[in-house]
């Protein structure tokens, strides 16, 4: 996943709306969102080559998403999958701050990453190259493949985008969010980040969405989840660049009875 926007609590029908877009090379085999067999109430997208996923949400309304932290220089081989992280939470009965604070030990076990947790009233962040647990505030939120709301060209775009449309819009229209979602422009070149694969590459990763010969955007999923808690989760999967297939979920929350 390598760009997660958010408008969080600021929205008069949607606490939370969620516009995403997951990029992996063409070849890594994956498996489009559904219910997981192995935990009927996780919807999410499945890697099938490490099993796990990078943007989910359950039945009981725990959410959770990952970006990767874009660093070649700190890549190292037989690292967990950070795929893993996600599904862990979603998995677990962990409060987000607990499973935080036990994923902060373990932060060198993964290579660099960003994730979110919680539920549609709670959300936090933590990434394991900055290393603070962070509480999300209202209000839209980006992030990419460095800090949240680090301003790289696409995230300060992509968070401009749905911040403007969900503020002037009541009604939230799946489509004009996936709209933004499939932006291919490229960033000016005085704009790019460095984050040491070149200049070239640097430019061909600077759009909302990714199209390269061998890397792009595979899917893109648009989460809203109503202040009654009605779930609306859609999947658009994409092969090289061209739109392969729709998925479409509906659910009502069922929260935990309290102790």
């Amino acid at each position: 996943m390598c760009i997660i926007s958010f408008h969080f609590k600021e929205h008069p029908r949607y606490k939370l709306i969620i516009a995403a877009n997951r990029d992996e090379f063409y070849g890594r085999p994956t498996k489009a969102a559904h219910y997981w067999e192995d935990h009927p109430t996780l919807l999410a997208g499945r890697d099938l080559k490490e099993m796990g996923t990078w943007l989910g949400i359950t039945k009981q309304g725990k959410f959770a998403a990952l970006t990767n932290y874009r660093d070649p220089s700190l890549e190292q081989e037989n690292k967990v999958s950070r795929g893993e992280i996600v599904t862990s939470f979603l998995t677990s009965d962990k409060t987000p701050v607990t499973f935080l604070n036990e994923l902060r030990d373990r932060k060198d076990e993964f290579n660099g990453f960003n994730v979110i947790v919680g539920t549609p009233d709670e959300l936090y962040y933590y990434g394991n190259r900055q290393e603070k647990i962070i509480k999300v505030e209202p209000g839209t939120h980006s992030i990419s493949n460095h800090l949240l709301n680090t301003p790289w060209p696409k995230v300060k775009k992509a968070r401009k985008m749905l911040r403007d449309y969900a503020l002037n819009h009541t009604d939230i229209e799946t489509d004009q969010l996936f709209k933004q979602l499939n932006d291919s422009e490229l960033a000016e070149d005085d704009s790019l980040p460095d984050t040491g694969l070149g200049k070239e590459l640097e430019k061909q990763l600077s759009s909302v969405f990714i199209k390269t010969d061998h890397y792009g955007t595979r899917s893109s999923t648009v989460l809203l989840v109503t202040h009654d808690d009605e779930v609306t989760f859609v999947e658009r999967t994409y092969n090289s660049g061209s739109f392969k297939h729709e998925e479409k979920f509906n659910f009502s929350i069922k929260k935990p009875a309290k102790r």
